[in-house]
């Protein structure tokens, strides 16, 4: 049975599409099966994968007003051995249309219970805002992957996060909790990182993933070229780091 998870933090430009295809891709590296669900409309994490949005016939929109299964939208980027469920701009209307709609914030859920049995992982790129989207992501998933810089204001952003996933699993998914939190763009030559870091892990504990992400120019280069990093670039610093956090949730994932 697949382990679905969120990669979601409220606070934007932390990282969120970058943790989500690196990630897939360094799963699939280390063996595991893996289907990234792109929901946001931006559709970054679906272009970052190699797969032009325009281009795409179905797409997560289709999914979720059940006008297609996953098994017909879901399709292969190769370069990166997973499968991912593209968005683009037509989910931002998606929102609106699935407001009157049963069932609204489940969609996801439903459409992913199908499948569960194709695959080891299940990533899902939620957009920064708590909208529809993002509700259907946080339903249907096991976890949150929390990927946060080591600054005050991620601190701020991460309180957010902890009360909206309180407030699901006490209304609406049972299951939800913080998988754990990835420290990312880290530079330890900053004092104010390591100190945040610190506090992160007398806080928060072994709920601190090991793996820490330094801030890597290749990384940061690579979705230009349609890839993630660990495509891209697989000696680069940021995307060897990318698969020892594969590793770790793969050694993790049986006791989540």
């Amino acid at each position: 049975m697949a382990k679905i998870f969120c990669i979601a933090n409220q606070k934007g430009g932390v990282g969120k599409t970058t943790t989500t295809v690196n990630l897939a891709a360094g799963l699939a590296k280390v063996g595991q099966r893996v289907l990234l669900v792109d929901l946001d409309p931006q559709g970054n994490a679906t272009m970052g994968s190699g797969i032009d949005k325009r281009s795409v016939e179905l797409s997560v929109y289709d999914v979720l007003l059940e006008s297609a299964s996953i098994k017909e939208a879901a399709v292969r980027a190769e370069k990166c051995a997973y499968d991912v469920l593209s968005a683009n701009r037509e989910l931002a209307g998606a929102e609106v249309e699935l407001v009157d709609l049963e069932h609204r914030d489940q969609r996801l859920k439903m459409a992913l219970a199908a499948v569960e049995g194709d695959y080891d992982f299940v990533l899902i790129d939620c957009p920064p805002s708590l909208s529809m989207l993002t509700l259907n992501g946080l339903c249907s998933a096991h976890g949150v992957i929390v990927p946060m810089q080591c600054e005050y204001f991620a601190l701020e952003g991460l309180t957010d996060l902890v009360n909206t996933i309180k407030q699901v699993h006490a209304n609406l998914n049972k299951d939800l909790k913080i998988i754990g939190l990835l420290r990312v763009m880290f530079d330890p030559r900053i004092t104010l990182q390591m100190q945040v870091s610190d506090q992160l892990k007398a806080h928060f504990g072994d709920k601190v993933f090991d793996a820490v992400i330094p801030r890597n120019v290749r990384l940061a280069e690579a979705p230009s070229y349609g890839l993630p990093g660990v495509v891209f670039d697989p000696s680069a610093k940021g995307s060897q780091a990318y698969v020892e956090f594969a590793r770790e949730l793969v050694l993790r994932a049986p006791t989540l």
